[in-house]
C-alpha cells in the first residue's frame, strides 16, 4: 500500500438531529466539528439529514423534508390546475 495517498480512517460520530439519534463508527469523512461522546473522548461530528432512525423505509412513517419551499410551490401549482 502506498504511503500518504489514503485518507485517515478514524472513529467518527454521526448525528441525525431530526430523530435525535447518534452513532459512533469509523469513517474517512472530513469535518471540522467535534463532539464529546459518552465515553468522555472527543470525536469528529457529522450532521445527517436522514438516517435509519428517520428514513421512511426503516420507520414505516412518511415524512416530508421541505428544502427551499418546494412542497409549498408544488401544492400551489396543483391547486391552480384543479380550478
Amino acid at each position: 500500500m502506498k504511503q500518504g495517498i489514503h485518507p485517515e480512517y478514524r472513529t467518527v460520530v454521526f448525528r441525525d438531529a431530526s430523530a435525535d439519534f447518534t452513532f459512533l463508527t469509523r469513517s474517512t469523512v472530513q469535518t471540522d466539528r467535534t463532539i464529546e461522546w459518552e465515553d468522555g473522548n472527543t470525536y469528529p461530528l457529522v450532521e445527517l439529514d436522514v438516517s435509519s432512525a428517520s428514513h421512511p423505509f426503516f420507520t414505516g412513517k412518511q415524512r416530508i423534508v421541505d428544502t427551499g419551499g418546494r412542497v409549498q410551490r408544488f401544492e400551489n401549482r396543483r391547486a391552480r390546475r384543479q380550478r
